[in-house]
């Protein structure tokens, strides 16, 4: 099987990591009362088991300067439309990577809800929902 790679420039590459990244700081954010550490490590996790182009992408070491909101909400207003813009991006290129990225994030979304072995909370379910939201808005 061979892997047929899309043309993706930095500011693509950044934008998928951004959106990845982001949902789960997203997700880490709605479990400020909880254990946020725990609920960014799972999601992250989950994130590195990616395969295909974007398991490539999101491997890079490449630092995120914009996930730095001082508030949840404006982390929100950076990352939800990145994660449309990336979804976009991929389908013009190829529906298969975009598929696998919103796999890969809805994963990481569902592991981190999950950080505690119970339902998540209502913050949590929320915010799964505006990603969840935010990926299908391409």
């Amino acid at each position: 099987m061979s892997l047929t790679l899309i043309a993706l420039t930095d500011q693509d590459k950044n934008t998928l990591r951004t959106a990845a990244y982001g949902a789960v700081s997203l997700m880490a954010a709605a479990d400020a009362a909880g254990k946020p550490h725990k609920t960014a490590t799972q999601g992250t996790i989950a994130l590195t088991s990616a395969t295909g182009q974007v398991g490539h992408v999101l491997a890079e070491k490449t630092p995120l300067k914009n996930l730095k909101g001082t508030t949840t909400a404006a982390l929100a207003e950076h990352v939800l439309p990145a994660l449309t813009a990336a979804m976009q991006l991929l389908q013009r290129h190829s529906p298969a990577e975009a598929a696998n990225f919103r796999a890969t994030v809805t994963t990481a979304v569902q592991a981190a809800a999950r950080a505690h072995r119970a339902e998540p909370g209502p913050a949590l379910a929320a915010m799964a929902r505006k990603i969840t939201d935010a990926l299908g808005a391409a």
